[in-house]
C-alpha cells in the first residue's frame, strides 16, 4: 500500500487516443512485461498464430494481455480495478454466450457479431440489471472491438433496444448526497465508529475534513503525506496554508490540500495519534488494501450508513466537503442544495476550486457533486453549452 511522493509533480492534460490497436510493448511501468515469444512482433502477428474459431478463449486471453491495461479513449493506463473488472466481464461474457444465450459454441472474439451482443443485452435485461451496468458492459465490449481495430462495431445502446431514459447518463448531481442532506449527524456517527474501530473512525474523519475518497483515506500517511508549502512545488502566489496534505487520487493524479482550518488540523492530529509509526498509513497493517476497504465498508454498514438504510454512503462525506467549499466561495448554497443566483464568473471560479479540491482536472467535473445552475425556462446550465456527448453512444460523458 505504499505510495512514493514525487519530488517534482508535473500536471499534464490527457490527449485523445488515436483509434488504432496499440503496441503490446510496455508503454508505462504499470503495464506487465510481455512474453519473450512476442518480442519484435505486432499484435496482428501475435494473433495470427491462433486459427480463428479453434481456441476462442485463448485468443481472448491474448487480447486481454495485450491491451487491458490501456484506456480505450485516452493516452493513459487504467486502474488495476478497471483491468480486473473488464477482464472478468469479458471472460464471463463469452462463456455466457454458450451457457445462457444458447449459442452452440463460444465464438472467437474476432468473429463476434451483432447477434451475440443483441442476445446478451436481452439476457441482461431479463436479469433486471441496472441500465448503468448494461452501459458499462457495452463500454467494455466497445473496448474489445477497438483492440481488434473494429471501431464503431458496438453500436449505440438504442440499437440494442435500450431507451434513452435507460442509458442516459447525467454528469451533474441531481440530489445532494452529503450526510447532512440525509439527516445524518456526521460528528456523532464518526464518534460512535471510533469506539468500535479507531482506524476506520480516523479514516472517516479525514474524509469528512479533507474530502478524501475512501481509498485515499485508507492509504493516507498522516506523517509522511504532510509537507510544508515550500516542498509542494506550487507557485508562491497560490499559498493558502503553511502545511499541505499530499494525496494521490484516481489515475495517479496528485493534489495538494491546504491544511488551513482547525477542522483539517484536528482530523490530522487525530489520525497521527492512531497510526503505529511515522511511516504508517491509516489502514490496519495486518490487512492489505482490499481487506482494509472491505473493513471500512463493513463498519459503515454496521452503523447504518448505506443507500438502502439512510440514503448515503461514505462517499457522502466527500460530497459534504465539496458542497460546503462552493458555498464558502460564493456565499450561497450549491445548486444541488437549491442555491440562488450566482454570477457566471463567480460560479466558474468556485467550480474550478471545487474540482481542484476534489482532484479533477476539469472545472465541469464539479457538477457531479454540486449540480448545475439552470437558467429559468431553458433547462440548461447558465453559460454552458449543451452537455457533451460521447461520439459512439450518445450519452453524456461521465466525469
Amino acid at each position: 500500500m505504499s505510495d512514493a511522493i514525487p519530488s517534482n509533480t508535473v500536471h499534464r492534460t490527457s490527449r485523445r487516443r488515436q483509434q488504432e490497436p496499440a503496441s503490446p510493448g510496455r508503454s508505462s511501468q504499470q503495464q506487465p512485461a510481455r512474453p519473450q515469444s512476442w518480442a519484435g512482433k505486432t499484435p496482428q502477428e501475435i494473433l495470427a498464430r491462433y486459427q480463428p474459431g479453434k481456441v476462442p478463449l485463448q485468443v481472448l486471453e491474448v487480447l486481454i494481455k495485450l491491451f487491458n491495461s490501456q484506456h480505450t479513449a485516452l493516452e493513459k493506463t487504467v486502474s488495476h480495478k478497471t483491468r480486473q473488472e473488464r477482464a472478468q466481464f469479458l471472460r464471463r461474457f463469452f462463456c455466457d454466450l454458450k451457457q445462457k444465450a444458447g449459442f452452440k459454441t463460444v465464438p472467437d472474439p474476432r468473429n463476434l457479431g451483432q447477434k451475440h451482443i443483441h442476445a446478451m443485452v436481452q439476457i441482461w435485461q431479463q436479469a433486471h440489471l441496472a441500465p448503468a451496468t448494461i452501459q458499462t458492459y457495452l463500454s467494455f465490449l466497445r473496448g474489445l472491438a477497438m483492440w481488434m481495430g473494429k471501431h464503431g462495431f458496438v453500436r449505440r445502446p438504442g440499437h440494442y433496444g435500450l431507451s434513452l431514459e435507460d442509458y442516459q447518463r447525467h454528469e451533474s448531481a441531481r440530489r445532494d448526497k452529503s450526510w447532512s442532506a440525509q439527516g445524518i449527524n456526521a460528528e456523532a456517527v464518526i464518534a460512535e465508529v471510533c469506539q468500535f474501530d479507531l482506524r476506520v473512525g480516523a479514516s472517516l474523519r479525514l474524509m469528512s475534513a479533507l474530502g478524501l475518497r475512501r481509498k485515499e483515506s485508507v492509504q493516507f500517511r498522516p506523517f509522511q503525506h504532510v509537507m510544508p508549502f515550500s516542498e509542494t512545488g506550487l507557485p508562491e502566489n497560490q499559498q493558502q496554508a503553511d502545511r499541505y496534505a499530499w494525496v494521490k487520487g484516481k489515475g495517479g493524479r496528485v493534489r495538494w490540500i491546504p491544511l488551513d482550518s482547525p477542522v483539517h488540523l484536528a482530523a490530522l492530529e487525530f489520525a497521527q495519534g492512531v497510526v503505529d509509526s511515522r511511516d504508517a498509513h491509516m489502514g490496519d497493517p495486518r490487512r492489505d488494501l482490499k481487506r482494509n476497504l472491505r473493513r471500512l465498508d463493513y463498519v459503515l454498514e454496521k452503523f447504518g450508513i448505506t443507500l438502502r438504510k439512510r440514503g448515503a454512503t461514505g462517499h457522502g462525506l466527500r460530497h459534504e466537503v465539496l458542497n460546503d467549499a462552493y458555498e464558502d466561495i460564493t456565499g450561497v448554497p450549491s445548486p444541488v442544495r437549491g442555491g440562488g443566483p450566482v454570477s457566471p464568473e463567480l460560479d466558474r471560479a468556485a467550480r474550478l476550486a471545487v474540482s481542484q479540491l476534489a482532484g479533477h482536472a476539469r472545472a465541469r467535473a464539479a457538477g457531479a457533486y454540486i449540480g448545475t445552475i439552470i437558467k429559468p425556462g431553458s433547462g440548461r446550465p447558465v453559460g454552458s453549452p449543451e452537455p457533451k456527448r460521447d461520439d459512439d453512444d450518445g450519452a453524456a460523458v461521465p466525469v
